[in-house]
């Protein structure tokens, strides 16, 4: 009986040890001010678009309705081969333009010959879409990495909102994007990304482990940051539910497509990112 006693008690000091190990690698960054200025905000999903409208996604159009309802905008960023930035989800082009091409590979120049859903627009650049928020609305600036240009890409937007007046915060699905603000641009408020990866829209290929890491939040301890900004119907992850309740980490939720579901998490005091309805 002692062997059992002393074998149920290893055991449950070994599940106490991990479940205190997982709950360290959940810390994120508790002390940065600045979060309330992007409370009480909606934020439209790749600007105010309607495609039906004429007014494609991530496009200029969309992102002065966005100004013109009073809402924050979430918007995608690629560093483009001229070290320029395009403001656009997808590196193929082919879905938004109609065109087989990646953003990366092209320059501002090439811009003029890729129209967003066969639209008089077509992609803007980071600059023109702060212009228009500038002295507006807040801006949530997801940095899209691609071919391993995560830190260039993540120093070159730094560099271009180095004179920006506006009110923005940055997120990524990349850890090392997240990272690289922390070492480098600590005084950014600045979120990961993220999802059940295992079903979900975003996996790029990853591994069954890699899954698990992103899924399960667990390169925080290494990125540290400020909010998390998870898929709606995913945000039962237990993960996410022990930040907010051991750490009150700050939440955003992507993408509310109804009122009902919008006004809900609104309640609960998490920022919502929407999408195909202006509330």
């Amino acid at each position: 009986m002692k062997k059992v006693a002393r074998g149920a008690a290893g055991v449950l000091a070994a599940g106490a040890a991990a479940a205190a190990g997982w709950c360290l690698l959940l810390r994120p960054r508790t002390d940065q001010p600045g979060w309330e200025t992007f409370q009480g905000v909606r934020y439209a999903h790749r600007g105010l678009h309607d495609a039906g409208a004429g007014v494609p996604e991530n496009s200029l159009a969309a992102f002065r309705r966005a100004v013109d309802h009073g809402f924050g905008a979430e918007l995608d960023v690629h560093l483009m081969a001229d070290g320029n930035l395009a403001v656009v989800h997808d590196s193929d082009l082919t879905r938004v333009c109609g065109k087989a091409a990646l953003v990366e590979d092209l320059t501002a120049a090439d811009l003029k010959d890729y129209p967003l859903q066969g639209t008089a627009e077509t992609i803007p650049l980071l600059g023109e879409v702060l212009a228009l928020f500038e002295r507006e609305t807040p801006l949530i600036i997801e940095l899209k990495a691609a071919g391993g240009n995560d830190e260039a890409l993540t120093d070159r937007v730094m560099e271009v909102l180095a004179d920006y007046g506006g009110d923005y915060c940055i997120e990524s699905f990349y850890p090392a994007v997240v990272r690289r603000l922390r070492e480098r641009y600590p005084r950014v408020i600045r979120g990961q990304l993220s999802e059940n990866f295992f079903r979900g829209s975003e996996t790029g290929g990853l591994s069954r482990p890699a899954a698990a890491v992103m899924t399960l939040l667990l390169t925080t301890s290494a990125t540290r940051p400020d909010f998390i900004a998870y898929h709606y119907t995913d945000r039962n992850c237990t993960s996410l539910r022990l930040m907010k309740k051991l750490y009150g980490v700050h939440e955003v939720a992507w993408t509310v497509r109804d009122r009902a579901a919008m006004e809900a998490l609104e309640r609960e005091g998490v920022t919502v990112i929407f999408e195909g309805f202006v509330p």
